[in-house]
């Protein structure tokens, strides 16, 4: 015979899993920009279009609240984060280390298949190659991805997700569809950064990765700067 207090117990994980997935559910749709940044987010609505209760919701939203990707404005409820310029620099500040000490991680490790993927993921991203369909995102992430796993250090890959999910990823691709000149230095620092690891030198490998990211930071927090009615707070 089950005990009332043994059902809690069993349905406990259920309950979380369903949170987790609602939750994953709505950043994809934050990320990919079908929820854009500044929306509303009506819990009816969600439950209705994710086909759950609005409990897993409610409790979905309060996840990706502290996470940084929605917060809670008065007379609005939970709406898409519109991050300010000096976040997403500072934001970038912190990535850049990490993803610095990745690459140099990855220098005694890389082989030869290894440089080779990364410059296909990189040929994906030359300029003349760019669409507008998001796949110049895709290839982009691919490339740091691809330097994470051989890096093999998983907390620190882990990490780096956490902070890059802190930003739709859409706007990420707007930067790089909306500035040729971005995308043109976008390549040529991911050739820089290919050609330290080949050439097994671990500092600069490190510094023209942070480099790359303090970079793609300042072009995202003027993206904002430009389209954001709201840039600064606080």
């Amino acid at each position: 015979m089950t005990t009332a207090g043994e059902a809690t117990m069993d349905d406990a994980p259920r309950s979380d899993a369903l949170v987790d997935a609602t939750a994953a559910a709505i950043r994809a749709r934050i990320m990919s920009g079908d929820i854009p940044i500044g929306a509303q987010l009506r819990q009816a609505e969600l439950a209705k279009t994710l086909g759950v209760s609005r409990t897993p919701v409610r409790e979905a939203l309060r996840q990706l609240q502290t996470g940084g990707l929605i917060e809670v404005v008065p007379h609005r409820g939970a709406v898409v984060r519109v991050p300010a310029p000096w976040d997403v620099r500072e934001t970038y500040e912190v990535r850049a280390e990490l993803e610095g000490l990745v690459c140099e991680r990855a220098v005694p490790r890389i082989t030869r298949d290894g440089l080779d993927d990364l410059r296909k993921a990189n040929e994906a991203l030359r300029p003349g190659a760019i669409r507008p369909d998001g796949s110049s995102t895709v290839a982009n992430d691919s490339f740091h991805t691809l330097i994470h796993g051989i890096a093999g250090n998983e907390r620190l890959a882990r990490v780096i997700k956490e902070i890059n999910e802190a930003f739709p990823r859409n706007v990420s691709a707007l930067v790089l569809q909306d500035n040729p000149r971005h995308r043109e230095d976008n390549f040529a620092e991911h050739e820089r950064i290919i050609t330290a690891l080949a050439a097994d030198d671990a500092e600069t490998a490190r510094r023209e990765m942070q480099a790359h990211v303090i970079s793609a930071g300042e072009q995202l927090a003027r993206w904002y700067e430009r389209r954001s009615a709201t840039v600064f707070r606080g």
